[in-house]
């Protein structure tokens, strides 16, 4: 059976705490899940099997937690990644920073929380590193607590 460089979930997160981070980890895990099963379901390797996934094991909202994930997913053999967001995080903290991997950034178009400030924001960042990024927003914009990834 050949190996297929899997893709990385990252879940970026406003990183400020005293009930600020808490009340996002739910949504933005969820997130980084409903991203995972869309793929999985979705895309095939060059053998029919599904691609796989490999999510971080927290969110991410600071240097250290970004730094974990990039641990992992090279432990993990992953070879793209996407970073999901539906808040407002620090984007040069939260960004992945490993050149060689293809990366897109989902900013979720919510209602009560600007995905799509930070998805500006670090592309912006990307592009002063040199690094390429996808950016991936969505046209309708959902409420906080709809999870479901929009056809477009």
């Amino acid at each position: 059976m050949k190996k297929y460089p899997k893709i990385g979930i990252r879940p970026a997160i406003d990183g400020r705490q005293g009930g600020v981070r808490e009340s996002l980890e739910n949504k933005t895990m969820a997130l980084a899940k409903a991203v995972a099963e869309l793929i999985s379901t979705n895309l095939k390797n060059g053998d029919g099997t599904p691609v796989e996934c490999v999510i971080a094991d927290s969110t991410i909202g600071r240097v250290g937690e970004s730094a974990a994930c990039a641990e992992k997913f090279e432990r993990e053999g992953v070879g793209s990644t996407i970073t999901v967001t539906s808040c407002w995080c620090y984007g040069t903290e939260t960004m992945d920073m490993n050149p060689y991997y293809p990366k897109a950034v989902w900013g979720f178009n919510g209602t009560e929380r600007p995905g799509a400030v930070y998805l500006a924001a670090v592309l912006a960042a990307h592009a002063q590193k040199g690094l390429p990024a996808f950016g991936i927003y969505g046209h309708e914009v959902q409420d906080l607590d709809d999870n479901s990834i929009p056809d477009d």
